[in-house]
């Protein structure tokens, strides 16, 4: 078992004996949440399903990797009214199963994770002194302000008239996002007022995939910088980093932070050390004291300014688990599951990674710069043929409308490559990014009205 190894990785041994027995509820385990569900299974953990009502559409995207989601669920539950009744519906649920944690799947279960958690006396965050939403990136603003460390300058509102003013004396562009989402949905850079304004009229009418319907938008300077990611797992205020990223954001058709992919940072490098000490800051300006985070900061020429918080496990399906497995023989799940019901594992584990990493690799993100009903996919065979590859998602299959890569949600897949001669891996990469270029990775339907094109200008030739 993954847990096993894990466990041997870090020297320490523990016993399932009396795990069954145990109960656990998940709260929104869509993404990376389906595979701490998995993790806690082969634990032996029974594990209760808690869906918000902010789920939305991302109720029952399970990986594919998550073994045992969604069959070998104890239960699963709908949020009800209040926190008492939802409390009671898991009590029963429960049944005999000794109730021992609430922990946070996906990054719209937060607010009632901690809740919850709070409510039944369980480990967790505390949502006291305006902390009952830490998903709110005005909030976590506000936070990282008043601990003296640097934040955006923004303004945040329900109107256009909350907001006109900042408008009107910020220098652009300005970058224009709902308070709560993820995968920079409904994230755009506005170089005038008047786009700002527009965008920001369309984010308040709209349903973003992570947020609510009707919540407030925010107004942001403009950051200039290169974009990190730190997660980490917290334990009664102990920080542990067990990983630090960089992303790989470009402009690209329409979109201004379209993610080609990320790659792993060492923790011993002098960006790594400045990132992680002002990341574990933000941390204790937002209380964070149990659980997972994955923190995305800019480093700007005046040092790290945070971008947001998101207290669950990095996303992405947990597709990035095998990478970081490798490179440092334990990963943020695994890492996560021991804080709440494996203290003696998580206090032997480092505080921070291995320098240097076990092994190199990165993730690929495939990005689309054609549009077309898909008729096969041939550039997938080709990347797993690749010798770095180890792990393929297709988001894109025959049938598909394939659309232009604008953001996260329109990547047509991710490729997770390692390999111990990095000549070979940036050869693959190569690759990949060529076969993007030239149109390669699918073989499009040819409209009506071009195919006849095609037939004329052979006839006339």
């Amino acid at each position: 078992h993954r847990s096993k190894i894990l466990a041997a990785a870090m020297g320490v041994s523990w016993s399932t004996r009396s795990n069954s027995d145990c109960c656990i509820v998940v709260v929104d385990p869509y993404s990376t949440g389906g595979m701490v569900v998995s993790e806690l299974l082969r634990r032996e953990f029974q594990v209760i399903a808690l869906w918000t009502k902010e789920v939305g559409e991302n109720r029952g995207h399970f990986p594919a990797a998550a073994e045992g989601v969604p069959e070998r669920f104890f239960a699963e539950l709908d949020q009800q009214n209040s926190l008492p009744e939802t409390a009671q519906i898991i009590k029963e649920a429960a049944d005999d199963k000794e109730l021992v944690a609430v922990m946070c799947g996906g990054e719209t279960g937060v607010k009632v994770a901690d809740a919850l958690a709070e409510f039944m006396g369980l480990r967790g965050n505390s949502t006291a002194d305006g902390m009952d939403n830490r998903r709110d990136k005005r909030v976590q603003q506000n936070a990282v302000k008043k601990a003296g460390l640097r934040s955006v300058r923004s303004a945040c509102g329900t109107t256009w008239s909350d907001v006109a003013h900042f408008a009107e004396q910020e220098k652009y562009p300005l970058i224009v996002k709902p308070v709560e989402s993820a995968g920079s949905d409904g994230v755009k850079k506005c170089n005038t007022k008047e786009e700002a304004q527009q965008h920001f009229e369309l984010l308040m009418n709209s349903q973003r995939k992570c947020g609510a319907q009707g919540a407030a938008v925010l107004l942001q300077e403009f950051l200039k910088g290169t974009e990190y990611i730190v997660d980490a797992v917290t334990c009664d205020g102990v920080h542990k980093i067990t990983m630090v990223w960089v992303y790989d954001r470009r402009a690209a058709n329409e979109g201004d932070f379209v993610n080609f992919g990320q790659k792993c940072v060492l923790a011993d490098l002098d960006v790594a050390q400045q990132l992680i000490k002002y990341s574990k800051a933000c941390l204790d300006a937002l209380r964070i004291t149990n659980g997972a985070s994955h923190t995305e900061v800019m480093l700007t020429e005046d040092g790290p300014c945070l971008v947001e918080v998101n207290s669950r496990c990095h996303g992405l399906s947990g597709a990035w688990m095998p990478l970081v497995q490798a490179l440092t023989g334990y990963n943020q799940v695994g890492v996560c599951v021991d804080a709440f019901v494996d203290r003696g594992a998580f206090e032997k584990l480092p505080e921070l990674p291995p320098s240097p990493f076990l092994a190199e690799g990165e993730i690929v993100n495939l990005i689309s710069y054609h549009e077309g009903i898909v008729e096969a996919t041939p550039g997938f065979q080709r990347v797993r043929q690749l010798p770095s590859l180890v792990y393929l998602e297709e988001t894109v299959h025959i049938g598909d409308h394939l659309c232009k890569t604008t953001d996260l949600f329109t990547v047509t897949g991710m490729a997770v490559l390692i390999h111990g001669d990095p000549k070979c891996l940036a050869a693959d990469v190569a690759q990949i990014r060529q076969m993007e270029m030239d149109g390669e990775l699918f073989h499009l339907k040819t409209p009506l009205l071009t195919r006849f094109a095609l037939r004329l200008r052979r006839a006339t030739s």
